[in-house]
C-alpha cells in the first residue's frame, strides 16, 4: 500500500536493501524470509513488542536523493509480490520524468507530490464505504485477519498491548478483541504464541491482583485459564471484555447476534486509533447506564451529557451534578447519591430560555413545564449548542399529540398537582363500574367490545368503613397529608424532584390512594402509556379469540391468583386479568406467558386501571426484572446467584448451612418471582413491592438477606431442607402491616404452616427498616456487575444442561461413547454459532427456543460439509465435498436443507462404528436416490410430492427416495398383502375413509410395521443400477488414494469392480426370459416396488455419466476378465452353495458362453434373486436381451443391476477391503483437530494450541 511519505532517519538499521536505483530503494525487513539468524529473532520480537498497532509489513520503499541523508517511506507491502508491483509502477512512471529536474528539493517535492495525489484517488475510490476507522485501527484490523485466519465480517472492536501468561513467563504481544473472539498474537525470540477464545466459550471474567500476576484480567473457559497483564488501561479493556462476553450470552439467550447501530452519530473528526465498532459499543454501555438509572423506555438513546448545577427550590441550593439529554428527555443526577435526581420530558416542557449570566450564576439555563414548574441549570459548558440540541429535539417531540391524546380522557399526572386525591386516568369509557352486573361484564367481553375497569379493583371490592375511620385510617390520612406536602415542595407527576425524602415516604409505605400513581411514575411506566395512547385496547382487540398455548395456562390461572381476595372471586376480576395477561402475551411472544406474572398482574390491577396495569407489566418484564418471566426463568436464575454471593459475604456463618440444605434455590425463585406476594400477607407484601418499584432489585435481595439473617439461629439447627422451609414459612406467614386500612386477607400460606406456639409477629416496616440499616450498602451499579458474573454461570450451566439432555438422548441409538457425543456436540454446536457470526443467519433464524434442545441447533449443507471434510474417517481427496453433499441428503429425512445433531451424530457414527455389513450398507446408501447428484435432485423432490397424493398408485419412480420406499412398502411381504387387499377390494383409501373402532389393531400392527421399518435388513435395500455403482468405484477408488496400503486396495476394488460388472451382466439374463415365463410369474406374484429402483433414468444424465467416467466403463471388458479368474474360481470353492435349483438352471445353453462368470454368479445370487424380481423386471424394461456388444460397449447400459447382498459377498473375499472397513479409528483426536482448526491458525514454530478454545 501506498505511505503518506514520512521521514526515515535510519534506512539501514534492521533492514536490507534488495533493489536500488537514483531515486529509490526497494528494502526487506531483516528476520523476514531465508536466514534471519539471531538479528531477525531480535527484530520479530521488536516489531511484536514496540509496534503501535501490528507486526511491521516486511517490504518498504524509500525514496532519497544523491545527496541527502533522509530518506521517505512511500510504500510498504506485506508480500513480495504486492511491493514488487509498486517497484515497478515507480521505474516506468516516475524515473524518466525525475531525471530531468536539476533540483534536488524540487525532485522530493515531486514524488511527495504524486504520492499524496496515488492515496487521495485510492480513497476517492473507497469514499462510499466511509472512512470512520483511523488508518492505524485498519491497519491493525488488517494483520489481526491475516494472523487469525477470520473472514472480513469479522470485526476488530479494539486491540491493546498486553502480556499472557504462560506458565511463570510473560509473553509480550498483542490482545484482539473481535466481536465474537478475542485473540492473542506473540513473538518473542522464534517462539510463537497464537491464542483464540470465542466470546461464548468464557465461563468467567475476573480483575485481580495477586502476588504472581500483578492486576491481570483472568479469563476461564471450560478447558483453560488465561491470565493477561501489564494493560496500559485495564479498567478500559475489562470493560469492554464484558461488554462483549455479554453480547454473546446474550445471543445464546436469545439468538440475536450482534446489530451494528447504524444510526449512531458521525463523530465530527475521527478519533484517534478508536473504531467505530467500539464507538457504538461505548454508547450502547452508555445507553444502558442512562435508561435504567431513569427507568426510559427501551428504545430511548442518549445524544449527550454535560456537567452543571440545578437550583433546588426545596432547600434553596444549587446542586452539582450532570445533565443528560436524549430524543424525548432531559434528566439530572447529582454527584452526591440521592441527593436529587429529575427527569423532564420534552412532552411536558413549554420553553427553553437562556437566562442572564453573572458572576453568582454563570451561563444559566431556564426550562419551565406544563405545570407550571421552571427548572433552573446553571454552569453549562457549551450553553448555546445544548440549547440548539434541545430545541432540534423539541421540534421532533408531538407533544401536543401526547398530553390531549384521547379525547381528553387521559390527563398529565402533572394536571392533578392541587388535587389531594387524584382520580386514576381511565384507559376509556367507564365500561365496568360496581353497580353493572357481572353477568353484563361477561356478555361484554365476548363481544367486540373492550370493557376496561376505569379505577383499580380494590375500589370496587371496598374498604372497610370501620377500619378507615378508626385509627388505621387516621394513620392512612397522615401519610396522605405527607405526600400532599411533599407534592407540593418537590412537584408532582414525572417531573418531581427526586430525593432522599422521597425515599424515605416510600419506606413509610405509599398511601393506598396515591398508589396506582406512584407505581407508574416510579417504574417509567407512565412515559410509555403516554406515548402510547390507544396501544392496549388495539391490542385487546387483535387478541381476543385468538388461542395459543399461552392463552391456555392464563385460562388455567386466573383461578389460581389470589383467590382469597373478594376482587379476584368474581367474573369481573377475572376477565379484567385474562384481558391484561392475553395482551401482553400478544405484545411479547417471545416471552407469552409465565406462571408468577398472573399474581403480580392480579396485585397491579388492584391499584390500577387495565391499560396501567399491562404498562406495569410491560415495565416488569421488559425493564425491571429483565429475563425472569420465560421459559428457563434465566434473570431468576441470576439473581438467585447474586444472593448465594451476598449471602456469602454479608452472613458468612450461614452461607455454608444454606448450601448444606440447598434451600437458596428454593426460596429465592418463589420470593423473587412473585415479589413475595405469595410468600407473604398480601397487605405486608405490597409495601415492599412499593419499595421495589423505586428501587429496584436490590430492595428484594436486602429483604431476603434481612428474613435470613432474622433466623439464622433456627436456619443453624435445621436437619434438611423441609424443616427450613417450615421455619421461613412460618416467619413470613406472619409478617404483618398493622397500619393497612384494608380487610385483613387470610393467607393460605400461612394455615398450612401454623406451629402449636403462638406466633410472634414482626411488623413489616420495621424489617424494611432493619434491611436497610444492615445491608443498605448495596448498589445498583455493583448489582449489574454482579449480574453479568451470574449470567455467564447461569447460561453455560443451562448450556451444559441442554448437552446432556441431547447426548442422553441419542446416546442409545449412537455407537459414540457418552464423551464423544459431547465432544462432537461441541464441535457441531461452534458450526451453528459460525452461521450466526458470519453466515446468512437462515440457521440462526430459525433456531425456535421452544422446541426440545435436540432440535434447537441445526447446520445446513455448507457446515456439514466443512465439519464432514475435517471429522470423516472416509476421507475421498477431491471427491470429498461430493460424498458430504450425498451424505447430507441422506440424513435429511424431513427435506428441510438442514439436520439436527442426531441426525449428525447417525451419520458419523455409521462411518465410525459397526462392522463391516454396517459400513459398506451406509456407503451403499450414498449411492442410491436419497443421496442422488444436483440435477437429479428436482426429480428426486417430484417423486416425494407424488407420494403425499392421497390417490397415489403403488408404482414408484426410479427417484423416490429411500425413506418414502421404506415407509410406503417396509418390505415385499408389506406390499404382497396390500396388492391382496386391493385386490379383495379393501384399498387402503377405503379402510381409512371408513376407520371404525374395529380397525384400531389394522392401525395398530400399521404403526407396528413402521416402527420396525427402521430396523432395516440387507434385503430391504433396493438394488443398484450401473451408473450408480460407477460412482460408488469411483468414491473407492478416491477413498484409498492416501491409504498406506492403497495399491493392495486399488487391486482388490478393481477385481471386486469387474467380478460384479459381469455379475450384473449375468443378472440381465433373468430379467429377458420368454414372455411367456414372465406372464406366468406376473400372474403369480405381485409387483415388487423397490426393483423399481432399477428402472432406467434419463437419457442425457446416463450419457453425461458416461463422459464423465470413461475409465470406468473399460472394467467390464475381457482384459480384466482374465486377470480375475483365478479369483472367481477361488469364490467357487470357497462358497458355492450352488443346488439344482440354482437359477442357472434356467438359462439355454447358448446364454452361457462363460461358465465361470456363471457360476460365481450362481453363488452369490443364489437365494436373492426371486421369480417376482424376473417378472418385475421383465415388465419394466420390456426388451430383448442385449448382445454382448451392447452388454460390453462404451454407454451405460440401463438393464444392468447389482444387489447389496452381491456387493457384499464380492468385498468379503479380498481380505485388504475387509482389514481397511473393520479397522477401529479414534474420532477423538479428529475432534480435537477440528477445534484447533475451526480458526485457520497461521504456521508458527511454537503454537500454543493447547491453549485454543474453538
Amino acid at each position: 500500500m501506498w505511505l503518506a511519505p514520512e521521514e526515515v532517519l535510519l534506512a539501514n538499521a534492521l533492514w536490507v536493501t534488495e533493489r536500488a536505483n537514483p531515486f529509490f530503494l526497494l528494502q526487506r525487513r531483516r528476520g523476514h524470509g531465508k536466514g534471519g539468524g539471531l538479528t531477525g529473532l531480535l527484530v520479530g520480537t521488536l516489531d511484536v513488542v514496540l509496534d503501535s498497532s501490528a507486526r511491521v509489513a516486511p517490504y518498504r520503499i524509500l525514496h532519497q536523493t544523491q545527496d541527502s541523508q533522509i530518506y521517505w517511506a512511500v510504500a510498504c507491502g506485506s508480500s513480495r509480490k504486492e511491493i514488487t508491483k509498486h517497484w515497478e509502477w515507480l521505474e516506468n512512471n516516475l524515473l524518466q520524468t525525475l531525471a530531468i529536474f536539476d533540483n534536488e528539493e524540487d525532485i522530493t517535492t515531486f514524488v511527495k507530490g504524486k504520492i499524496h495525489g496515488i492515496i487521495a484517488e485510492e480513497n476517492k475510490n473507497q469514499q462510499p464505504q466511509g472512512e470512520e476507522d483511523p488508518g492505524k485501527f485498519k491497519e491493525a484490523e488488517l494483520k489481526m485477519r491475516k494472523q487469525f485466519g477470520m473472514p472480513e465480517v469479522e470485526k476488530l472492536v479494539n486491540y491493546y498491548s498486553c502480556s499472557y501468561w504462560k506458565g511463570r513467563v510473560p509473553r509480550q504481544g498483542w490482545l484482539y478483541l473481535t466481536v465474537n473472539h478475542l485473540c492473542f498474537y506473540s513473538f518473542l525470540l522464534g517462539k510463537e504464541v497464537t491464542l483464540i477464545v470465542q466470546w461464548v466459550d468464557v465461563t468467567q471474567l475476573e480483575k485481580n491482583a495477586t502476588l504472581l500476576f500483578p492486576e491481570c484480567i483472568k479469563v476461564s473457559t471450560r478447558d483453560s485459564e488465561l491470565y493477561f497483564s501489564m494493560f496500559l488501561n485495564i479498567n478500559e479493556t475489562f470493560k469492554l471484555m464484558e461488554q462483549l462476553a455479554n453480547i454473546a450470552m446474550r445471543q445464546l439467550l436469545d439468538n440475536k447476534g450482534f446489530v451494528e447501530d447504524t444510526l449512531l452519530p458521525k463523530p465530527s473528526k475521527p478519533f484517534k486509533n478508536i473504531s467505530a465498532l467500539k464507538r457504538d459499543l461505548d454508547a450502547r454501555a452508555k445507553n444502558e447506564w442512562y435508561r435504567a438509572t431513569f427507568r426510559l423506555p427501551k428504545d430511548e438513546r442518549l445524544d449527550g451529557h454535560t456537567d452543571c448545577t440545578l437550583w433546588t427550590p426545596f432547600n434553596k441550593i444549587h446542586i452539582l451534578g450532570q445533565m443528560f439529554v436524549s430524543n424525548n428527555y432531559i434528566c439530572f443526577a447529582s454527584k452526591a447519591e440521592e441527593a436529587c435526581h429529575l427527569i423532564i420530558p420534552l412532552r411536558e416542557v413549554t420553553i427553553v430560555e437562556k437566562a442572564d449570566s453573572s458572576s453568582v450564576l454563570p451561563s444559566p439555563l431556564s426550562i419551565s413545564t406544563k405545570s407550571k414548574m421552571t427548572f433552573l441549570f446553571a454552569n453549562l459548558k457549551d450553553r448555546d449548542f445544548l440549547v440548539q440540541r434541545i430545541s432540534d429535539f423539541l421540534q421532533k417531540t408531538p407533544s401536543k399529540q401526547s398530553c390531549g391524546n384521547g379525547g381528553g380522557q387521559k390527563k398529565s399526572f402533572d394536571d392533578h398537582a392541587c388535587e389531594e386525591i387524584p382520580a386514576l386516568s381511565p384507559s376509556s369509557p367507564p365500561a365496568a363500574s360496581p353497580a353493572s352486573p357481572l353477568n353484563n361484564q361477561l356478555a361484554n367481553f365476548c363481544t367486540d367490545e373492550v370493557p376496561t375497569a376505569s379505577q383499580g379493583l380494590l375500589k370496587l371490592f371496598g374498604t372497610n368503613s370501620e377500619e378507615f375511620f378508626g385509627a388505621k385510617g387516621a394513620k392512612e390520612k397522615m401519610k396522605e397529608e405527607s405526600w400532599n406536602i411533599h407534592f407540593f415542595e418537590y412537584g408532582r407527576g414525572m417531573c418531581m424532584y427526586r430525593t432522599a425524602k422521597t425515599r424515605e415516604l416510600v419506606l413509610k409505605g405509599i398511601p393506598e390512594n396515591l398508589r396506582g400513581e406512584l407505581w407508574l411514575l416510579f417504574s417509567g411506566a407512565w412515559n410509555e402509556m403516554t406515548t402510547h395512547p390507544g396501544y392496549y385496547t388495539d391490542l385487546v382487540e387483535q387478541s381476543m379469540g385468538k388461542y395459543s398455548l399461552a392463552t391456555e395456562e392464563i385460562e388455567r390461572d386466573l383461578h389460581r391468583s389470589m383467590p382469597e381476595h373478594p376482587a379476584f372471586q368474581n367474573e369481573l376480576g377475572f376477565a379484567a386479568l385474562r384481558r391484561v395477561l392475553t395482551a401482553y402475551a400478544f405484545r411479547n411472544p417471545t416471552i407469552g406467558y409465565c406462571q408468577a406474572m398472573n399474581i403480580v398482574t392480579s396485585v397491579l390491577l388492584l391499584y390500577c386501571n387495565e391499560e396501567e396495569a399491562f404498562w406495569l407489566l410491560v415495565a416488569l418484564c421488559e425493564r425491571m426484572l429483565p429475563d425472569y418471566y420465560n421459559s428457563r426463568v434465566v434473570g431468576a436464575l441470576v439473581d438467585q446467584g447474586i444472593f448465594e454471593e451476598l449471602t456469602h459475604d454479608c452472613l458468612p456463618q450461614l452461607s455454608e448451612k444454606m448450601q448444606e440444605l440447598g434451600v437458596i434455590s428454593s426460596i429465592s425463585l418463589s420470593w423473587f418471582l412473585t415479589l413475595f406476594l405469595n410468600v407473604m400477607p398480601f397487605e405486608s407484601a405490597v409495601v415492599i413491592v412499593d419499595c421495589f418499584f423505586y428501587e429496584g432489585i436490590k430492595v428484594i435481595l436486602q429483604m431476603s438477606l434481612a428474613i435470613l439473617d432474622a433466623n439464622m439461629e433456627k436456619l443453624l439447627n435445621c436437619c434438611d431442607e423441609g424443616e427450613a422451609m417450615t421455619a421461613l414459612g412460618r416467619y413470613l406467614d406472619n409478617v404483618v402491616n398493622r397500619q393497612s386500612v384494608s380487610p385483613p386477607i387470610p393467607h393460605l400460606h400461612a394455615l398450612l404452616t401454623s406451629g402449636d406456639d403462638p406466633p410472634v409477629e414482626i411488623d413489616i416496616f420495621e424489617l424494611i427498616k432493619t434491611a436497610y440499616e444492615k445491608f443498605g450498602h448495596l448498589k445498583a451499579d455493583d448489582i449489574e456487575q454482579m449480574r453479568f458474573k451470574q449470567r455467564l454461570k447461569v447460561i453455560h450451566s443451562l448450556e451444559d444442561t441442554a448437552k446432556r439432555s441431547v447426548v442422553r438422548a441419542v446416546s442409545g441409538d449412537i455407537g459414540f461413547s457418552m464423551q464423544e457425543l459431547e465432544d462432537l456436540y461441541v464441535v457441531f454446536k461452534a458450526k451453528h454459532l459460525m452461521s450466526c457470526y458470519w453466515g446468512n443467519h437462515t440457521a440462526a433464524a430459525r433456531r425456535d427456543q421452544s422446541l426440545p434442545y435436540l432440535e434447537q441447533y441445526c447446520i445446513n449443507a455448507e457446515q456439514f460439509r466443512e465439519l464432514f471434510a475435517s471429522l470423516t474417517p472416509w476421507s475421498c481427496g477431491p471427491h470429498t465435498p461430493v460424498l458430504a453433499e450425498r451424505m447430507f441428503r441422506l440424513l435429511d429425512e424431513n427435506r428441510d436443507a438442514l439436520i439436527n445433531f442426531k441426525e449428525f451424530a447417525t451419520g458419523m457414527s455409521g462411518m465410525y462404528h459397526g462392522d463391516l455389513t454396517e459400513k459398506l450398507k451406509l456407503l451403499y446408501k450414498l449411492h442410491l436416490p436419497p443421496a442422488l447428484s444436483p440435477e437429479e435432485a428436482e426429480s428426486a423432490l417430484e417423486a416425494a410430492s407424488f407420494f403425499t397424493d392421497d390417490n397415489a398408485t403403488t408404482e414408484v419412480s426410479p427417484f423416490v427416495s429411500e425413506l418414502d420406499l421404506f415407509l410406503h412398502c417396509d418390505s415385499q411381504d408389506a406390499a404382497v398383502q396390500e396388492d391382496k387387499a386391493a385386490r379383495n377390494g379393501n384399498s387402503k383409501d377405503q379402510e381409512d375413509k371408513g376407520a371404525s373402532p374395529q380397525d384400531y389393531k389394522y392401525h395398530l400392527r400399521m404403526w407396528a410395521k413402521e416402527k420396525d421399518s427402521k430396523k432395516e435388513t440387507i434385503k430391504d435395500l433396493p438394488k443398484m443400477s450401473q451408473e450408480q455403482f460407477i460412482e460408488l468405484c469411483k468414491t473407492l477408488y478416491n477413498m484409498f488414494s492416501e491409504d498406506p496400503v492403497e495399491q493392495e486396495l486399488y487391486h482388490a476394488i478393481a477385481t471386486v469392480a469387474s467380478l460384479l460388472l459381469r455379475i450384473g451382466e449375468v443378472g440381465k439374463k433373468f430379467s429377458h426370459q420368454p414372455a411367456k415365463k414372465a406372464d406366468d410369474c406376473k400372474a403369480n406374484h405381485t409387483q415388487d416396488p423397490v426393483s423399481e429402483e432399477e428402472s432406467p433414468t434419463s437419457e442425457q444424465s446416463q450419457n453425461s455419466t458416461v463422459e464423465r467416467y470413461p475409465q470406468a466403463t473399460p472394467e467390464a471388458s475381457g482384459d480384466i476378465q482374465v486377470d480375475t479368474h483365478q479369483q472367481e474360481n477361488q469364490i467357487f470353492v470357497d462358497g458355492s452353495g450352488e443346488g439344482p435349483g440354482s437359477p442357472i438352471q434356467l438359462l439355454s445353453d447358448d446364454e452361457t458362453k462363460d461358465d465361470m462368470s456363471m457360476s460365481s454368479y450362481s453363488m452369490v445370487s443364489t437365494g436373492s434373486l426371486q421369480c417376482e424380481d424376473i417378472a418385475d423386471d421383465t415388465v419394466l424394461v420390456g426388451c430383448e436381451a442385449g448382445s454382448s456388444a451392447a452388454r460390453y460397449g462404451s454407454t451405460i447400459d440401463t438393464d444392468w443391476s447389482i444387489s447389496f447382498e452381491q456387493i457384499l459377498a464380492s468385498m468379503l473375499t479380498e481380505t485388504a477391503l475387509v482389514d481397511y472397513f473393520e479397522k477401529k479409528i479414534d474420532i477423538t483426536q479428529k475432534i480435537k483437530e477440528q477445534k484447533k482448526v475451526e480458526r485457520q491458525i497461521s504456521s508458527s514454530s511454537d503454537y500454543d494450541l493447547s491453549s485454543v478454545s474453538g
